[in-house]
């Protein structure tokens, strides 16, 4: 997977070379939750289920796995998945008697399976071929099966199904919902077939979903590292295949998959994976984090912004604090011109959090770094780049310095503090809030530097670590970009895990001529130069049919998601109104840029949309996200429900009204309040 690369340093390169915006490609990553409504076992499991004795798995304790010769039978909630050991595939027999597509045969041959045996609930058997061992269980009403190699090898699996009836839901960004058959994401425009994602750095959950009729499949995979998503189209229908590398460097000769059975709610894996953490306590609320820092709960309301030029001088702040924002985010590159003391001071007066953004991913040689975050001091570079097994350097973003080692930094820390005096020196003026460019959205490395090796999975831990010591010691309220779930429990927000990137994103992001360069100074046209996305590129990220919110299913109340930097709320005019909606129907803050120009008007935009929004987000920010319904065939109007009822909202993307609320407006209602509000943003300030 390329990377994404670090905005100060797109920033400092543009400005002292022609080659502007290189932004890399990212990979999409997945992650999904099952049912939103679990289905009730009825007679066609029912036999099997009352084989069961005293409560254990939701009540019941499951029974044995039932052996028929080359088909295993695990009792799961919902139903029966049966497994064949010839093939790896797995089918469900729900309890009203369907039967459901859980898993096609691997994509490799397994050779002749060997005898299964059953223990307890534990059934496992072996493919003395391939070396590869599989033990499997019903879980929590799961099946989970775990298969061991004795080989550094790959295999594909599992394998959704290509029904015409089908539809995928895939955790790129917040989410999206895609009929198997639907002509467009069939096609190279949307840019979703023959691609693949990792599910450590290209999707924002490690989990997938798959839903037909009535009926869904959830798909979880706990460890991430070694595993990526792909995705396929034969005769118009696509199907998605899960790889995992089994190593023994990287630590992934182990392989486990959860599936469960569902309901039909294109939310239904990201309730599950939700239901997962929660059983497993892995789940960090944002309730608690504020419990470790109390300034936390200034987010809540808050609306996101970077500030360029006069946006980052005190009088710029008093101007936003005047026009009516009454919370805010505030950010910065990490260039020669952050905001100085007094601005800073005049935004913590008003209540507003405000922060550096800052990289520790790149190094470059200090007399030509083309920006500030990748200047280290001494030896850094280039003795902490990360380095193949060939003694090679990874190149860093755009070709410039390299990837430097979570790895190496780890060791030096200790004795020579680089990392605790970056972060001292970036907050010298008083800042409250980091932005920590990279660490949670993967992607992750492994170097064979001979003074600093380590794996992916080392360099998770690495980076989590110094997440939390940020968060947790130093008491930033802290951000990262496009947070994957594994990081959300040290971070308090992240900017860029909403937006559903497609590849052809950063091809117009690369042409200056489109999209913007870094001129002027004060108000760079990469962030502030309206843009019409292509027809294609616009549908694949934000037609609301296909956006479903799993992210927010999965982690609101966690932490707190908006999308991409270089892609603020006026970047993109005709996507406005959409994403004003989704905004309110997700509850998740805009993000907006802010420069000499357009301080006023930005400005004053921000605070009405604030004033609907803040009240809202106070309320249920910290909550759960408890429903999720398309209330037309179409999609286009849609509710949600946060805090089992706490707060309702109902959007309609659509042209025509829906009852009483028109098309494009959305509708909040707190079960506090005796009437519900409504925002129209197209006729906001007219």
């Amino acid at each position: 997977m390329n990377h994404v690369e670090s905005k100060s340093t797109r920033t400092y390169q543009a400005r002292h070379s022609d080659v502007a915006g290189a932004t890399r490609r990212r990979r999409i990553r997945t992650y999904g939750l099952a049912a939103a409504v679990v289905l009730t076992v009825t007679t066609a499991s029912a036999g099997y289920l009352a084989m069961a004795g005293p409560s254990v798995d939701g009540g019941t304790q499951t029974a044995p796995p039932q052996v028929h010769g080359s088909t295993v039978d695990f009792a799961v909630r919902g139903g029966v998945a049966r497994v064949e050991t010839g093939s790896l595939g797995v089918t469900g027999r729900t309890g009203d008697g369907a039967s459901l597509p859980v898993s096609g045969a691997a994509g490799q041959q397994l050779g002749k399976p060997g005898k299964v045996t059953v223990d307890g609930r534990t059934a496992r058997w072996s493919y003395p071929a391939r070396k590869l061992t599989v033990t499997a269980v019903s879980d929590r009403g799961r099946l989970r099966m775990t298969v061991h190699s004795g080989a550094d090898q790959k295999l594909s699996w599992p394998r959704t199904a290509p029904d015409p009836g089908g539809a995928l839901q895939i955790p790129r960004g917040e989410g999206l919902r895609v009929p198997v058959s639907d002509t467009f994401w069939n096609s190279a425009a949307a840019g979703l077939k023959d691609s693949e994602a990792e599910l450590s750095g290209g999707l924002t959950l490690p989990a997938w979903g798959y839903t037909r009729g009535k009926h869904g499949v959830s798909y979880i995979v706990p460890e991430e590292v070694g595993t990526s998503l792909g995705f396929a189209s034969r005769g118009g229908r696509l199907s998605s295949t899960a790889r995992h590398e089994f190593s023994r460097r990287e630590q992934t000769r182990d392989y486990t998959v959860h599936f469960s059975l569902t309901g039909p709610s294109p939310v239904s894996s990201a309730t599950d994976y939700r239901a997962y953490l929660d059983e497993h306590g892995m789940l960090s609320s944002l309730k608690q984090k504020i419990k470790e820092n109390p300034a936390i709960t200034r987010m809540l309301g808050a609306v996101h912004a970077y500030a360029w030029g006069d946006a980052r001088t005190a009088k710029g702040v008093n101007e936003l604090r005047k026009l009516g924002v009454s919370r805010l985010w505030l950010g910065y590159d990490a260039d020669d011109q952050p905001m100085g003391k007094q601005a800073v001071q005049a935004a913590k007066r008003h209540g507003y959090l405000v922060g550096p953004y800052d990289s520790y991913a790149n190094g470059q040689p200090s007399e030509s770094a083309d920006n500030p975050s990748s200047k280290w001091p001494g030896s850094v570079y280039p003795d902490f780049c990360i380095r193949n097994w060939k003694g090679e350097i990874k190149e860093g973003f755009g070709g410039r310095g390299c990837y430097v080692s979570s790895q190496a930094f780890k060791q030096a820390e200790r004795g020579k503090h680089y990392l605790a005096d970056r972060a001292e020196k970036m907050t010298a003026n008083g800042a409250d809030s980091y932005f920590l460019d990279v660490d949670a959205a993967g992607e992750l490395f492994s170097d064979s530097s001979k003074g600093h090796r380590m794996n992916k999975k080392q360099d998770r831990a690495n980076r989590l670590a110094r997440m939390r010591k940020l968060a947790s010691e130093d008491k930033f309220v802290l951000g990262s970009e496009s947070a994957g779930a594994w990081a959300a429990p040290v971070l308090a927000f992240d900017h860029g895990g909403q937006t559903p990137v497609a590849d052809g994103l950063w091809k117009l992001e690369n042409d200056k001529e489109k999209w913007g360069g870094y001129a002027p100074q004060g108000e760079p046209a990469v962030f502030f130069k309206q843009v019409k996305l292509p027809s294609a590129l616009a549908k694949a990220m934000y037609e609301p049919r296909y956006r479903v919110p799993l992210y927010e299913t999965a982690l609101h109340g966690s932490v707190i998601n908006t999308d991409r930097w270089e892609m603020p709320y006026n970047k993109l005019p005709d996507q406005k109104t959409d994403r004003a909606l989704m905004s309110a129907l997700y509850n998740t803050p805009l993000n907006f840029t802010l420069g000499d120009k357009n301080l006023t008007s930005t400005g004053k935009e921000m605070a009405a949309l604030q004033r609907f929004f803040a009240p809202l987000h106070k309320a249920v920010g910290t909550e759960r996200m408890t429903g999720y319904q398309r209330l037309t065939g179409d999609g286009t109007v849609q509710r949600s429900q946060f805090g089992d009822g706490k707060l309702t909202v109902t959007a309609n993307f659509g042209a025509k009204p829906y009852g009483s609320l028109p098309g494009g407006c959305v509708t909040a209602k707190l079960k506090t309040e005796a009437k519900p509000q409504r925002l129209c943003p197209a006729k906001l300030l007219s």
